[in-house]
């Protein structure tokens, strides 16, 4: 079982190299691709440096030339990944990467190849008007989409690969959280949950008011909208990656326009 790790990056120095290194002493096969969105500070050189080393010379280094947002960074790095399953992890160490051998171990036991895996956080230590926003939009997920969600905005969702690459997603910032788990419940996935550590970090990118209005319409607009299908030939038996696909994707570093 190959879980592709797709890690959107922007101005994280202080944590990245902590991060991969997290990652690499994980006792998972893990394909790793990190997507830098044009970060300002020395986060690229950082990635550039330890691209020469073992093991992360087998990870895969993309950068955007300009700032995109997260939704765009995660599609950029949704269109390389070959594992099993794909997991989104973000750069600044909030999310412990020692619970993904967790989720790994939920998805392996449900038995359901249709469905997907969330990381549950406890979110008694984010300020309220954070916390209290995302329940609000978990909520609304909820009631709109007839789910059963703790916690529809976290970072960790495990997926089959099949139908990530399926999913039309069109999300360019932290609205594409909600916009993933809308089309998975509109392709009949059943979605797990598994309690997690989280640590809040101070300076966090996300507002409540500037990101939470995004993510609210998305949920909105996509519940008047034609639900999503998976493909009727789509199937999520996943076949393990060949040994071709895994040479060339390692060491490998390029910039997207």
């Amino acid at each position: 079982m190959r879980v592709s790790v797709v890690v959107p990056v922007y101005n994280e120095e202080a944590t990245v190299a902590r991060l991969l290194e997290a990652l690499a002493r994980l006792p998972l096969d893990l394909e790793v691709i990190i997507v830098d969105d044009a970060s300002f500070d020395h986060t690229w050189d950082i990635l550039q440096t330890l691209r020469q080393q073992p093991p992360f010379d087998r990870y895969r280094y993309v950068r955007h030339s300009t700032n995109q947002g997260k939704g765009t960074a995660l599609r950029t790095g949704f269109s390389y990944v070959t594992g099993d399953l794909v997991l989104i992890q973000d750069a600044d160490l909030e999310y412990d990467p020692q619970d993904i051998p967790r989720l790994v171990e939920r998805w392996t036991t449900a038995g359901q190849p249709l469905a997907a895996v969330y990381g549950c956080r406890n979110l008694s230590q984010q300020p309220w008007l954070t916390r209290w926003g995302n329940r609000f939009l978990t909520v609304i997920t909820n009631l709109l989409y007839g789910c059963r969600l703790s916690d529809m905005e976290t970072c960790y969702k495990l997926m089959p690969r099949a139908v990530v690459q399926a999913l039309p997603l069109q999300g360019r910032r932290f609205e594409i959280e909600p916009e993933i788990t809308i089309y998975l419940v509109q392709a009949g996935l059943t979605i797990l949950e598994v309690p997690i550590r989280y640590t809040p970090r101070q300076a966090k990118k996300l507002s409540p008011w500037r990101d939470g209005w995004p993510a609210l319409l998305m949920l909105l607009r996509r519940r008047l909208a034609k639900p999503f299908h998976l493909p009727a030939a789509l199937t999520c038996q996943q076949t393990a990656s060949t040994d071709d696909q895994t040479d060339q994707t390692r060491g490998l570093s390029e910039v997207i326009q």
